[in-house]
């Protein structure tokens, strides 16, 4: 093959994968869409295990019960640390 090669640069970065934390939800709030989870190291976020309280939208706050056990992904969404996917 012979001619000219054009390489265009991209602004997007490529998506790394999700990294899925462990936890157990302790409390839901449907009214405020707030959650609060009893969780394992959040590794992107570089935080130690503890309890605390993450916001996350509707579809996902429907999905959450009580004592479940889940694996989720955080992550801060406008400041707020925020519940943005879960098996």
């Amino acid at each position: 093959m012979h001619g000219p090669i054009t390489v265009a640069q991209s602004d997007e970065a490529p998506a790394a994968p999700a990294v899925y934390s462990s936890g157990k939800i302790k409390k839901v709030d449907a009214k405020g869409n707030k959650v609060t989870i009893i969780h394992g190291p959040l590794e992107n976020l570089d935080m130690p295990s503890m309890t605390m309280v993450f916001k996350a939208d509707e579809a996902l706050i429907a999905k959450m019960k009580e004592g479940q056990n889940i694996e989720f992904v955080a992550d801060r969404v406008k400041g707020k640390l925020t519940v943005t996917e879960m098996k």
